[in-house]
């Protein structure tokens, strides 16, 4: 791998709400104006070859990357380990409730009710980008969650992950080295080795 492209999926009828979605079997379309964020990906992207196309399991990532990537024969790979965090209880409430939840709790405690812990979802993610920058392809498009590419970018800030983290644009292309995206794995991973949040 040489460069990848991180976005985050289009606008969904979840996001649209303010309601979390973490289970990859809840429909989860995108809205109209989701649709069309993903038609300016693809716009962006027109005239960069792309090599291979890696999403997770979510419907609003593959749908933002179809939308994307109409037309063009584009590989595509499913990572479950790009899926976004699983929220236990709070499956399908208000975001805001969880990340209250988050900033008064642990990065090692899982969310109530079967849900991840923030540790996990970034060892999770440190995988699937390993996987990401091991393969052959030069050029990566990487539709995902707004979770796996904020943390990459806030590492390569020199940020440690937080509890609530800045939300990253709807389907906007964020261009990243391979050595830059090695760098910020490497940091993520020693973050997940002994894990606490910033003060």
């Amino acid at each position: 791998m040489e460069q990848v492209f991180l976005a985050r999926h289009g606008e969904s009828e979840f996001s649209v709400r303010g309601l979390t979605n973490g289970d990859p079997r809840v429909e989860c379309p995108l809205t109209e104006a989701g649709r069309e964020q993903a038609r300016r990906l693809g716009e962006h992207l027109a005239t960069t070859p792309i090599d291979l196309c890696v999403v997770s399991e979510f419907q609003r990532a593959q749908e933002t990357a179809d939308v994307a990537l109409v037309g063009r024969e584009v590989l595509r790979l499913v990572l479950p380990d790009l899926n976004d965090i699983r929220f236990g209880e709070f499956e399908g409430r208000p975001l805001t409730e969880y990340r209250h939840w988050a900033r008064s709790h642990s990065p090692e405690e899982p969310a109530p009710g079967g849900g991840d812990s923030r540790v996990e979802t970034v060892r999770r993610y440190v995988r699937a980008y390993r996987t990401i920058l091991a393969g052959p392809e030069r050029t990566i498009l990487v539709v995902a969650h707004g979770l796996p590419v904020r943390y990459v970018l806030d590492s390569l800030a020199g940020r440690l992950p937080a509890p609530a983290v800045e939300r990253v644009p709807y389907a906007e292309p964020f261009p990243v080295g391979a050595d830059e995206l090695r760098a910020a794995v490497d940091r993520l991973e020693a973050w997940s080795q002994a894990p606490s949040w910033s003060a």
